[in-house]
Formats: structure tokens, sequence, C-alpha cells
């Protein structure tokens, strides 16, 4: 099915952990800020209506262009990507395999580990986010309520979202399982990026520790994470000092550059440091220092265990389920893009039909029934076409430029 919007089609473009590593999604990624001024500049271009999604393991924008590069610029000028990079790690997605793509990645099918239920809640908050820039419409709008609407029913009716298996909960038990006697090790977490939180949390659960440090530039926000999960806070100042006391570092600041490196590293005991920021926020020169073992979050994200095969043999269903809510879309979509020229025929054949009554009532030859037949024959015909269009979406261009052309139909006005 090809998608058309006055010559416009729907793209999605974007990098991924399938193409790009993480260093390279880094210079992709948006903040809130960033994402805004995209989606502004986006509308002062003539773009109707943007969906902006920015996580750790992609960047993607979808939107109705005449072109990709359009998306692929403002992705590019908004970020710290550049065009040739993202000609050989982005990719472009059109129209029907965009729509596919959007649930694909709405419903966990996409994400690095399957079933993560998290991505739909980002992809809420962009929609969110985009709805009060004035930035989603009707498509939109339809589009993201049924990959909300697939994501519920995957999540119901399988069990692919089954067993503790997250980034956070895998950087828990990457943490078991390399550190001995982790209970009684000191834990340093320095800021409060979610995933940092989330990992946090699973620690206390999982491990018992009482030992566990909380830093962050703004220290209030720092308090009242500490307060959810009593762990002590130090402040901003202190960050070199309390590395040289810890055994596990968790880095999840968010910022958009490195806030550690090996500069601020002065112990000569073994430190593991786990970087849950993208971009990264720990230099890599850190693994210059003898005693210190870096992990990124790739890393996390390619531990495999029994919960995530486990998940596999629910692919099948969850499949079944996103063709059904998707094909209720795409018979909408068709609708709804045949609409138009469907109200401009069937406007004209009204016309006429006037034309012909007032005709006749000037000659006083008028037959009632002759009205009701002509009444009935518009619906007939425009009903027919509605049919063959659907029915023949290749041919769906071709018939309607015909048709277009034969009647001199004005389908702007009736969009």
């Amino acid at each position: 099915m090809e998608v058309s919007k006055n010559k416009k089609h729907f793209y999605a473009i974007g990098v991924s952990y399938k193409n790009a590593d993480l260093k390279t999604r880094g210079h992709f990624s948006l903040n809130s800020t960033q994402k805004d001024a995209l989606s502004i500049e986006a509308q002062r271009e003539g773009i109707e209506e943007i969906l902006v999604n920015s996580t750790c393991n992609r960047t993607e924008l979808y939107a109705y262009v005449n072109h990709p590069i359009q998306l692929i610029n403002l992705l590019c000028k908004h970020s710290q990507g550049s065009l040739a990079v993202f000609n050989e790690f982005g990719y472009t997605l059109k129209d029907s395999v965009a729509i596919h793509h959007i649930f694909k990645v709405g419903t966990g099918l996409d994400s690095q580990i399957l079933g993560d239920f998290e991505i739909i809640g980002q992809l809420k908050q962009g929609f969110f986010r985009s709805k009060k820039l004035g930035m989603i419409q009707g498509f939109m709008e339809r589009l993201v309520n049924a990959v909300i609407q697939a994501s519920k029913r995957i999540k119901t009716e399988t069990k692919i979202s089954s067993g503790a298996t997250s980034v956070a909960f895998a950087s828990v038990q990457y943490i078991i399982k390399e550190i001995e006697n982790i209970s009684k090790k000191n834990i340093l977490l320095f800021g409060t990026g979610k995933i940092g939180r989330n990992t946090c949390e699973n620690l206390i659960k999982h491990t018992e520790n009482d030992h566990i440090v909380l830093i962050n530039r703004t220290h209030e926000k720092a308090k009242n994470i500490a307060g959810k999960f009593n762990v002590l806070v130090k402040e901003y100042g202190d960050l070199p000092t309390e590395i040289r006391k810890t055994d596990v570092l968790i880095v999840a600041t968010g910022a958009q550059q490195p806030t550690v490196s090996k500069d601020i590293i002065h112990k000569d005991s073994p430190l593991l440091i786990l970087d849950l920021s993208i971009p990264s926020n720990v230099n890599s020169n850190v693994e210059e220092l003898e005693h210190v073992t870096l992990i990124n979050l790739d890393t996390l994200s390619q531990i495999t265990n029994k919960t995530l095969e486990d998940r596999r043999q629910y692919i099948p269903r969850a499949d079944e389920i996103l063709e059904e809510v998707k094909s209720e879309f795409v018979q909408w979509l068709e609708h709804r893009q045949y609409a138009p020229a469907l109200r401009a025929l069937k406007s004209k054949l009204k016309a006429q039909q006037a034309s012909e009554i007032k005709d006749k009532e000037k000659k006083a030859t008028l037959n009632p029934e002759a009205v009701v037949v002509s009444d009935q024959m518009i619906q007939k015909i425009t009903g027919q076409l509605a049919n063959y269009l659907k029915e023949n979406p290749n041919k769906a261009d071709i018939a309607l430029e015909v048709i277009t052309g034969v009647f001199k139909l004005d389908i702007k006005s009736h969009e």
C-alpha cells in the first residue's frame, strides 16, 4: 500500500541498535529541549505532524513529508549526528513499511530486549510532547492509538513480557555475577536517570545492600530519590572521593558529554563501572586504568537468559495480534485517503443533478421518481468506486487521476 497525502508520504527515519553502536546512537540522541526545537522547526517548514522518539536503543522521527531528507536534516541539525554518518548507519522507511515498523517498535517486538514494554511509554511521551506543540493531527493520533492498542493486547494475551528482564535487571544480574559478596560492597550511583533509578531499586531488592551512595548535580533531586530508596546522599563535589571508596560505580547522568573520566579516578583496587547513559557519560579512557572494568548498555542488553528464550515462543501470536490491529488501521487509512475524492465526485454529481432538476422544472417536465433514482445512482456510483479503490489499492492513484480529470474534481476543497 502506498500512502499519499498531497503527494507526501509517511516516513520513519532513524538509527538503532541494529546498525549503530552505542557511540553512534549517542551522537543522534535528543534530549527534551532538542526534541521540542526539532518539532518547532518542522512546523515552520510546513510539516503538519511529527513524532520524535529517542531512547538508549534508537532515535527515530515519524512524519508525512515530500522527501525523507527533510527529516534527516532536522535530526542531524538538532543532534550531534552528521549526514555522512546517517547515510552509513541510518535507515529510511516509507509508507506501509514505516507503519509496520512503528507497530513493531511500540509492541516491544523490535526491542533489543524482546518484550521490553518501556518503549510504549516512551512513544506516548513523544506523542504528548508533539500534541502539546500542535504537531499531532488525525493520522498520527489514530496511528499511535492503534499501536497502544496492539501493545496492550500483546501484553495481556501473551507472556512475551513475562519475567524480570530489562536493562536495569540485566545490570543487577551482571553486578551480582561479577562482584563477590555484593551486599557488603560499596556502590555509588551517579545521576538519577530512569535506568539508573531502576537499577538502584533492583540492587536494593536483590542484594540487600545498605552501602549505596547517591550523587546528583541537583542535590535536592538526589534527596528526593534517596528518600524512596533509603540510600545515602553526598554532594556533587564529593564525587572523586566517593569513587575512591566505592567498588561499583553506576553512571546515569543523562548529560550530552562524558561526566566521568580517568582524571577523577584515583584508586588501586578493582572498580566496576556501569555506564547506563545515552550518549555515553563515561569516557572510554577509564579503561586505560589497570583496575577499572567498563560495561555499557550494549553489553548489558546482550545478556541473555532463560527468561528471554522463553519469550521467543510467543512471537508468532504477538505478530498475529499486531497484524490484526494494524489491518484495522490500514482500512481506516484507505477510507480516509480516498474520502476527499469520493466526496468531490459525489458533490459534482449532486451539482449536475441539481442543474438537471432546475432545467426540467423550467420545462415543467420534472418527474419526482426520476430524482429518487438519480440519488440512488449517485450513491451506487460512489459506492462502486469506493469498493474498487479498496480492492485495487495498486491502481487507486491512476483511477483517481482519471476520475479527477474527467469530472474536473476539486479534491482539495473536500479534504
